[in-house]
């Protein structure tokens, strides 16, 4: 009944070794890319994977994350009388304003939202100096980062070890002590 609720709830994409998720219920709400950094020469793939499944999962958070903060503004209105206009927008029923984000259905089942405003939180197993090497090469991506659009965490063995900061700066992360 509504297709669009597949990717509604999307608030992390996590490239690392798939045994880091393995046994991990992530309840549909995380984009999973299998990446192992140290079979990664000159960390070509770690640079195809910020600047192609990253943009993509960003565009995807960002357009649910906006039609539902601002549907007035963001989104699309309801999408059974939506009429398409030539591929670029819809406009709900036969005028008013065009209007090119996700229909109210896409993040609401009429009671309360399905889709949990967030900004995604990004997962990367590599070395930080690999991660902002990349950076550096793609300002464009690196500022989805610096602008607070997307978070970024580096993964040492599995846990989080790093965040990424403005400006190409990483803030060590402590591991958290153990329940007694």
């Amino acid at each position: 009944m509504r297709p669009e609720w597949g990717l509604a709830g999307c608030a992390a994409f996590i490239a690392a070794p798939r045994a880091v998720t393995a046994g991990a219920d992530l309840a549909g709400r995380s984009f999973l890319h299998s990446y192992d950094w140290t079979k990664d020469q000159e960390f070509a793939t770690l640079e195809l994977i910020l600047t192609a499944p990253v943009v993509v999962a960003s565009w995807i958070s960002l357009q649910y994350y906006a039609s539902a903060v601002a549907p007035h503004v963001f989104g699309s209105g309801n999408k059974l009388i939506h009429n398409v206009v030539g591929g670029i927008g819809v406009l709900q029923g036969n005028g008013g304003t065009l209007r090119a984000g996700l229909p109210r259905q896409a993040v609401h089942d009429g009671k309360a939202l399905v889709h949990q405003p967030l900004r995604l939180s990004v997962l990367i197993e590599a070395p930080e100096e690999a991660i902002s090497a990349v950076l550096d090469r793609h300002p464009q991506v690196r500022a989805l980062f610096d602008n607070g659009w997307l978070h970024l965490f580096a993964l040492s063995d599995g846990r989080l070890g790093a965040r990424y900061r403005a400006g190409n700066r990483w803030d060590r992360l402590q591991p958290l002590a153990a329940a007694a």
